[in-house]
Formats: C-alpha cells, sequence, structure tokens
C-alpha cells in the first residue's frame, strides 16, 4: 500500500508523468481495440477504398481529438494565445513550446493505430485492392476489364466463390499486403530515427532557451490551476459571509416584529458577539479583504484574464489591478525584499 501511495504522490505532483501515464494509457486502448475489432471488407468497387481509408485514419483521428481533450495543457495554451496583453507580455515560444509538447503526447495513439493497421494489412488491403495494375500479374490476361475490375473487389473477401481458389487472388493479396509492411516499417524506422536524433542533438544546443520555455509553460498551468483554487477558496468565504448576514438580518426583523419568544431569564441568552470588521471572521483571519460585493468580484475577474499581473514580485500591488488572494495580507514591497534578503 505505501508503493502505491509513493507512486500516486509521484503522478500528483509530476504533471509531466500524469500526462505521460495518460498517453500510455491511450496507446494500450488503442492496441486492444485494434486486437478486439471484427475487420470486415464490403468487397465492393466503389466502397472498399472508403470502407479502407476511413477505418486508417477515421479512429486516429478520434483518438488524437480525445489526446487533446486529456490533456490540459491544450486549453492553457489557447488561452494563453488568446489572452490580451495587458501588464504582462505575451511570449510565441512559450506557446510553441506548449503545442509540441501538446501535439507529442496526442499523437501517440494514433500512430500506434496507424502502425498496427499497416502492420497488419488488411485496411490497405480493403482500400487499394482496386487500384492493383492488372499488367503486373499474368492470369488477368484472359479476363475483361469489367471482370477484372469485378475480381479485384473481391480479393479482401477469400470466402467469395469468385476468388476463393485463385492464385491471382493470392498474388494480388500478398502484393498488397507486403506493400502495407514495407510502409508500416519504413515509419517506425523513420519515427526511431527522429526520436533518437533529438535525444542525441539536443545537448549540442543552447539549452537555456529550453529551460526557458519549460520552465514558464509550467508556470502559467499551475498560475491557472490556483487561481481557480482561490476562486473557489474565495467564494466559499464569501458565501459564508452572505448566510452569516442573511440569518443575522433575519433575526433582528423577527426581534422588531416581536415574533422571536423571549425567555423568562434574559440572564440565560448568550451575549450577542460583536460584528467582526469587514474582511474579517471572528477568528482573526483575513477572508474578503474589502472584496465585499458582486460588482467588486465580477471586476476583479474581467481584470485578471484582460490584463494580468506583471511577472514581478516587487512590482506595486496597485498595477494589480487587486487580487483575489486572501492567505496573507498585502506586504509593501520594501517589507517583502527586506525579509527576502535577511533570508
Amino acid at each position: 500500500m505505501e508503493k502505491f501511495r509513493t507512486l500516486f504522490q509521484h503522478f500528483q505532483s509530476s504533471p509531466d508523468s500524469v500526462m505521460n501515464g495518460v498517453c500510455l494509457l491511450l496507446a494500450v486502448a488503442t492496441v486492444k481495440l485494434y486486437s478486439s475489432f471484427d475487420f470486415s471488407c464490403p468487397c465492393l468497387a466503389h466502397y472498399n477504398a472508403l470502407y479502407g481509408l476511413g477505418l486508417l485514419l477515421t479512429p486516429p483521428l478520434a483518438l488524437f481529438l480525445c489526446g487533446l481533450l486529456a490533456n490540459r495543457q491544450s486549453v492553457v495554451m489557447v488561452e494563453e494565445w488568446r489572452r490580451p496583453a495587458g501588464h504582462r507580455r505575451k511570449d510565441p515560444g512559450i506557446i510553441r513550446y506548449m503545442f509540441s509538447s501538446v501535439l507529442q503526447r496526442a499523437l501517440a495513439a494514433p500512430l500506434v493505430w496507424v502502425l498496427l493497421a499497416l502492420l497488419d494489412g488488411k485496411c490497405f488491403v480493403c482500400a487499394f485492392s482496386s487500384s492493383v495494375d492488372p499488367e503486373k500479374f499474368l492470369d488477368f490476361a484472359n479476363m475483361t476489364p469489367s471482370q477484372v475490375q469485378l475480381f479485384l473487389a473481391k480479393v479482401p473477401c477469400r470466402e467469395d466463390e469468385l476468388v476463393r481458389n485463385s492464385p491471382a487472388r493470392k498474388a494480388v493479396s500478398r502484393y498488397l499486403r507486403c506493400l502495407s509492411q514495407a510502409i508500416g516499417w519504413s515509419i517506425t524506422l523513420l519515427l526511431i530515427v527522429l526520436a533518437f536524433l533529438a535525444r542525441c542533438l539536443r545537448p549540442c544546443f543552447d539549452q537555456t532557451v529550453f529551460l526557458q520555455r519549460r520552465y514558464w509553460s509550467n508556470y502559467v498551468d499551475l498560475e491557472q490551476k490556483l487561481f481557480d483554487e482561490t476562486c473557489s477558496e474565495h467564494a466559499r468565504d464569501f458565501a459564508h459571509r452572505c448566510v452569516l448576514h442573511f440569518f443575522a438580518s433575519m433575526q433582528n426583523e423577527l426581534r422588531a416584529r416581536g415574533l422571536q419568544r423571549d425567555t423568562a431569564d434574559s440572564s440565560a441568552e448568550p451575549p450577542e458577539m460583536p460584528e467582526p470588521p469587514e474582511g474579517l471572521d471572528r477568528n482573526g483571519k483575513t477572508h474578503l479583504r474589502s472584496i465585499s460585493s458582486r460588482e467588486q468580484v465580477d471586476h476583479l475577474l474581467s481584470t485578471w484574464y484582460s490584463s494580468k499581473p506583471p511577472l514581478d514580485l516587487v512590482a506595486s500591488p496597485e498595477l494589480w489591478g487587486g487580487g483575489l488572494s486572501h492567505r496573507a495580507p498585502t506586504v509593501a514591497p520594501s517589507t517583502r525584499l527586506s525579509q527576502n534578503i535577511e533570508v
């Protein structure tokens, strides 16, 4: 149990490991899906190519979209691309880095499907059986063009009476299957060579830009997560304060109308607690920090997306247009700087 807990904490603390795990699961699911799929070619001249190419390309497209949906950075990348500049400039390099990262992970499962289909050869034989040149085979010399097209369309269906024991069908099927496997192995070799070159040549270049892009792409993702968490905490505090004000006002209204039952012993009533200052609860913790109306919250939320704060820890808070953070009171820049120097 401790091993599973350690593994879960590792995945939870590493977003890259989580996404790599999701991509691996999609790839394994792709292999399982293809192995359990019952392929059945229509063996019709006008539908073989449509069915074969559709089965070769449509599932990879669906898996690619699933990979994009499973990757949280794809949404963060689009938001970073579409947001106004505001107080923070947009770096196209960060968007390119996030796009390449999302694309690499999303293409894993589609490539597995395409390679499996090409190495198996059934989809390729079904799609291109009607496109084979009859002059490459001697068995079609005594057939008319219409008979040749009908025969080629029946090649994927080995149980059909027209081509059941025909050597020509075996020759055409073997030719297309070998061509499909050659294309599949060529793509596999090309991908391995590209991955090898990328792995070996990357240390030969300057790593400064790469480290900067990776750092700021992770920063954008974590910043959005922390903003969502802070919004949830602030919404909870805001709702708690509104509910307390509602019950306090209802209690005062009942007393004003005389509907509240007065006890015989007034000394038994608990003393009324004084109303805490604005922005503080009864424990003295800062929660709302002068954000106590819907208009203020809407203004801050729109300000966050229209002009995000600059990436400067000692910048003036007035430039940020306020904030939703309520975990600690605002510290003056000089004080914060002196504290950092002392540490």
